[in-house]
């Protein structure tokens, strides 16, 4: 887990979901409640900072510098409460097979639900500086348009994929996984395929979030937050896939034990990398300016790419 909380470094706790899970599945072992809760409430957490940024950059990249502050201000309530529950701002290492490190400090929930009416407060700030804006509309409405079925045959997934018209989502239309099964949410689509749509369904899945994470805090059960598990953990032999639906797109592992204390073999679908697969025929016959907005509207993290 310390590895791949460093694959996308904005949502590294959403990082840890899948790989643990797919142990646990490998062991025949299931989560606490409570921690399965914890962790979905992160994960919305992880997904929250990662659109707050989003959210604030976007503007930066047609000039407007006010946006970003905004962004980067109201994701530090956000990283703080990561940080209060995980001890870690951006590299939490919180995930263990069989439930959490520890359970969340006291105080922390009522804190949470504040910065939750921060985030409503903050989209609507984003909806009236960036997305009435006359000059952004200008530079993102009817740029860099990706048709959904062909968005889907490069393997772009996430919110880009969605502000394309296709509605899917792992947390709804996946295997069953944390709590998602619990909680009420939309699924945000947008019909045009454009920068400014990828904009609009981000600023919207913020607001999902939130609220999803309101409702978690409303019915997080008591109980612990580990299962038995043995001292020294070696998973049985075997092979498993996992997938979920991580801020930046579908993210999954092909986990292949032998038996030992390590994985034998793991390979991992990233969500930055299959995004940008479509770029070079996204970019053709753009123009320079236009490349800018369409970039910062895939919103991919390098290190994934690179990796």
């Amino acid at each position: 887990t310390t590895l791949i909380n460093r694959i996308d470094w904005l949502s590294s706790f959403a990082n840890e979901v899948p790989f643990v899970d797919g142990a646990e599945q490998l062991m025949g072992i299931e989560a606490p409640d409570r921690a399965t809760h914890i962790r979905t409430v992160l994960t919305e957490l992880s997904r929250i900072a990662t659109f707050l940024l989003f959210l604030g950059e976007m503007g930066l990249q047609v000039g407007a510098l006010t946006p970003a502050f905004y962004g980067f201000r109201d994701r530090e309530y956000i990283l703080n409460l990561i940080e209060a529950a995980t001890g870690g701002r951006f590299h939490p290492n919180f995930n263990r097979i069989g439930g959490l490190k520890e359970d969340l400090p006291w105080g922390w929930i009522s804190e949470c639900r504040e910065a939750m009416k921060i985030v409503f407060e903050s989209c609507d700030t984003f909806e009236n500086l960036v997305v009435g804006n006359e000059i952004f509309q200008t530079r993102t409405r009817n740029i860099g348009i990706i048709p959904g079925d062909l968005g889907a045959a490069y393997g772009v997934s996430g919110s880009n994929l969605r502000a394309s018209g296709v509605d899917w989502d792992l947390r709804r239309d996946g295997k069953p996984y944390l709590a998602y099964r619990d909680v009420d949410f939309k699924v945000i689509t947008h019909p045009d395929g454009d920068s400014f749509a990828r904009y609009v369904v981000r600023l919207e899945e913020t607001r999902e979030a939130a609220r999803i994470v309101l409702q978690l805090l409303d019915s997080l059960p008591a109980g612990p937050v580990m299962a038995k598990v043995p001292r020294i953990i070696k998973v049985p032999e075997g092979e498993i896939w996992t997938e979920v639906e991580n801020p930046l797109g579908q993210m999954g592992y092909y986990v292949v034990s032998k038996g030992g204390t390590g994985p034998f073999r793991v390979k991992i679908r990233s969500a930055s990398f299959s995004n940008v697969s479509i770029l070079p025929w996204l970019l053709r016959g753009s123009y320079v300016p236009d490349v800018v907005t369409i970039l910062g509207s895939l919103y991919f993290i390098l290190g994934d790419i690179d990796r």
